[in-house]
């Protein structure tokens, strides 16, 4: 029986470029070979796409900090051609691979948004996470808190701003709403890229140029003193949830430098260490989340726990990182499921959406 051709995304146009690159050297030395045959495809920083045919072309694989892609191989395209789609080389026009089902590693904009979704979509080919719909909400702060909070899931406080209207932004009335410390965060960005704690107006001042500098529109939330708890949702019409695990920072919030670079940036506590009424409430809440967001496949679900025992949602991760030190392969490591497993089970759920949606109608019967 042939093979499954696994096209692998990696790098992407975002300033989470690196993380996607970390993540993906673990998803392609994990893949079963048995199963699948990997087609490795590198996106730089400008969007070009390049075939890797041999091997994953990365410099300083293993060191986070100098890691990068190695935009070598030949460029390509992705044709949405229906169930013919190839990849094609941009030099010569020849169809270079086909491809069964993408497996996209891209963390941030481009790839997590529902961009590379929605090219699968028209590409007529499965592909691994939410869909377009529950990757671009899931991607966007500001529309999932409001909709986790029109469905009745506890979110901090917040209050979007954007950059057309900056100048009008003041601390002090921010302040007033949210109370003096806050978080500045990028609306359309994770990994922790561009979010500042603020306790002062200077403070404030240099927060907000620091996230405009990655988004046009950013939310300031309100300081939630609490346990940090994370849990990883797995499947489709049926999902479930992994043991809740928390993170316990070394300094004053979770910052890109402790979850991607320093190993001892913060302590993983798995399984979290609550009884088990906690454990099951906070399992429960990720599942509505995944399913409040119209996800499918894969999620992290970030929470709040405070000292009287309340559960705030922070945020969804769509494409969750896969470095060795990343809480959602661990997580369901944890629970059962290995991380070669792990990446099976996603590819099989993605061709199985894929068959069924296919199976619906797309023309009237006269």
């Amino acid at each position: 029986m042939s093979k499954i051709k696994v096209a692998i995304l990696f790098g992407g146009r975002s300033a989470e470029h690196e993380v996607s690159l970390q993540s993906a050297s673990n998803v392609i030395e994990s893949l079963d070979r048995g199963k699948y045959e990997p087609v490795l495809i590198g996106i730089d920083k400008a969007g070009q796409w390049f075939l890797n045919e041999s091997s994953m072309k990365v410099i300083n694989v293993h060191d986070p900090v100098s890691i990068k892609l190695n935009a070598s191989g030949s460029q390509v395209v992705l044709t949405p051609n229906g169930i013919n789609s190839s990849l094609i080389s941009i030099d010569d026009g020849r169809v270079l691979e086909k491809i069964d089902v993408i497996f996209p590693v891209l963390h941030g904009p481009f790839g997590e948004d529902g961009s590379i979704q929605g090219l699968a979509k028209l590409a007529n080919i499965p592909c691994v996470g939410a869909g377009i719909l529950g990757s671009a909400v899931g991607m966007d702060k500001d529309v999932m808190k409001r909709l986790l909070r029109e469905a009745g899931i506890p979110v901090a406080r917040f209050v979007t701003l954007f950059a057309g209207n900056r100048e009008k932004i003041s601390y002090d009335a921010l302040a007033a709403q949210l109370g003096q410390i806050m978080f500045v965060k990028p609306a359309n960005l994770g990994s922790s890229v561009g979010i500042s704690k603020v306790r002062n107006e200077k403070e404030f001042i240099k927060a907000i140029e620091l996230a405009f500098e990655y988004d046009l529109k950013v939310i300031v939330e309100e300081e939630i003193k609490a346990r940090e708890i994370e849990c990883a949702v797995l499947g489709n019409e049926e999902p479930m949830a992994s043991v809740p695990g928390e993170i316990i920072p070394h300094a004053d919030f979770y910052s890109y430098h402790a979850k991607y670079i320093d190993e001892d940036g913060a302590g993983l506590s798995i399984p979290a260490q609550l009884p088990e009424y906690l454990c099951k409430q906070i399992q429960d809440l990720a599942v509505r989340t995944f399913r409040v967001l119209d996800c499918l496949g894969m999620a992290r679900i970030d929470m709040f726990l405070t000292n009287d025992e309340k559960i705030y949602v922070n945020e969804i991760n769509t494409i969750p990182g896969f470095t060795k030190i990343s809480m959602y392969p661990k997580l369901w490591e944890y629970s059962g499921i290995s991380y070669t497993k792990l990446i099976d089970r996603l590819i099989e759920l993605a061709i199985a959406d894929h068959s069924r949606r296919n199976k619906l109608k797309v023309s009237m019967e006269l």
